[in-house]
């Protein structure tokens, strides 16, 4: 199981805002601007959260979450919009993404929406190893 957060957006200036609002919380933010680049990279890697704009150039985030899925990656995805309304935030829930974060960014909703999703990811990769003693499996985990 890696860590940190693959952030897929066309913007690289949200990419540069995300990254020093998440430095108290010391997680690891890296940015591609295409789903094609975030398959790339997902072959390579893997992050325990992904973090996804609700539009990309190459296509969506159902897009991205159908990638998740296709790739049987145990990565906890976030959709992020500056349109986000009700509906949105409906859809991405039931089809099973773990939030919808609004833009602009406020730094407190998104430390705290990124932290919680990482240790819900942490807690994924832990409990889906095999049966070992508590302490190693968490250092397996990290």
């Amino acid at each position: 199981m890696g860590g940190g957060i693959l952030f897929i957006s066309p913007d690289s200036r949200n990419a540069g805002l995300l990254t020093r609002m998440l430095l108290p919380l010391s997680l690891a933010l890296e940015h591609v601007g295409e789903v094609s680049e975030a398959r790339s990279k997902l072959a390579e890697k893997s992050y325990g959260v992904i973090l996804t704009e609700a539009r990309l150039p190459d296509g969506n985030w159902i897009d991205v979450l159908n990638l998740v899925n296709d790739l049987a990656l145990t990565s906890i995805l976030i959709v992020t919009d500056p349109l986000a309304d009700e509906r949105l935030w409906a859809e991405v829930l039931n089809l099973g993404a773990y939030d919808l974060l609004v833009q602009p960014f406020d730094a407190g909703e998104v430390q705290r929406i990124l932290s919680s999703a990482s240790l819900r990811s942490l807690h994924k990769a832990v409990s889906s190893q095999p049966a070992a003693s508590g302490e190693s499996r968490m250092q397996a985990a990290i």
